[in-house]
C-alpha cells in the first residue's frame, strides 16, 4: 500500500501520531499539516499534538541524524514538514499560553554569510519545543545584544562557517562580561570549523558540533538552569 493509499482520517489517534512519526521522517509537508488538523479536530490540545506528535516525531529524525542514518538534506526536509505543522499550531499555542522547553536567539557572526546550519540548528529547537530568534546572518555584536534585550533568551548561540569570523564569537562573549550579564545566558557555538577547545578558549558553555548535538545540550542546560532555580 502506497503512502498515497494511507486514509490519515481512518486511524485511530496511536495509529495517526505513529504515521506522523513516518511522515515527518519523510518529510511530507501536507501529511503533516492534515495529521494536526485531524487531531485538532479530534479535540487534542494543541501542545499535545506539538510534544506528542511534531517534538517526539523529530527527535526520532534527530537521532538517525546523529547516527549518520539521516543526512542534511533529509533533516531539512522533515524540519520543513514540523514548520508546516508548527504555522497551524504556532497562534494556537500563543492562545493557550503553552510553557515552552525555552528560548534561544541565534545567528551567524559578523562577517559570515553562511547558514545552512544555523538553519537546520533553528529548525531542530523549534521541533524540540524551544521558541527561537533567529536574526540572520552577518551579526554585529550589537545585533546580538539588542535581541537579548528584547527577548530576554536562555540561550544564546552563535554560528561561523569561516576560521576569519570564528574569533568574533569572542568579541560578543567579551561584551557580555563587559556588561555583567554573561551568566544570564547559555552560550553554545557551533559551525565546520570549531571544536570544544575553541569553544572553551572563547568561554563558550560549549561546542556544539551538529543540529542534533545542539538539541540534546540545549535541553541539558536548560533543565540544570531549571533546577538550580528551583532550588533557590
Amino acid at each position: 500500500m502506497s503512502e498515497d493509499d494511507i486514509d490519515l482520517r481512518a486511524l485511530d489517534d496511536e495509529e495517526l501520531v505513529e504515521q506522523m512519526y513516518d511522515d515527518l521522517y519523510d518529510g511530507l509537508k501536507e501529511e503533516i499539516e492534515e495529521g494536526v488538523n485531524i487531531l485538532l479536530e479530534r479535540g487534542w490540545a494543541p501542545y499535545d499534538i506539538l510534544t506528542r506528535a511534531l517534538v517526539e516525531g523529530m527527535r526520532i529524525v534527530g537521532v538517525d541524524f546523529r547516527d549518520g542514518i539521516l543526512f542534511v538534506p533529509e533533516v531539512l526536509r522533515s524540519a520543513n514538514a514540523m514548520k508546516a505543522g508548527m504555522t497551524i499550531l504556532r497562534p494556537l499555542l500563543a492562545e493557550t499560553g503553552a510553557p515552552k522547553v525555552g528560548k534561544m536567539v541565534i545567528g551567524t557572526v559578523k562577517g559570515d554569510i553562511h547558514d545552512i546550519g544555523k538553519n537546520l540548528v533553528s529548525m531542530m529547537m523549534e521541533g524540540a519545543g524551544f521558541e527561537v530568534i533567529d536574526i540572520g546572518i552577518n551579526n554585529p555584536v550589537e545585533n546580538y545584544l539588542e535581541a537579548i534585550e528584547e527577548h530576554k533568551p536562555d540561550i544564546l548561540g552563535m554560528s561561523a562557517l569561516l576560521t576569519t569570523t570564528m574569533p568574533y564569537m569572542k568579541v560578543v562573549i567579551d561584551a557580555l562580561i563587559e556588561k555583567g550579564i554573561r551568566d544570564d545566558y547559555v552560550v553554545l557555538v557551533g559551525g565546520a570549523p570549531l571544536n570544544e577547545e575553541f569553544s572553551q578558549a572563547i568561554g563558550a558553555d560549549a561546542y556544539c558540533r551538529d543540529a542534533a548535538v545542539a538539541v540534546e545540550t540545549a535541553k541539558d542546560f536548560v533543565a540544570r538552569r531549571h533546577n538550580v532555580r528551583a532550588m533557590a
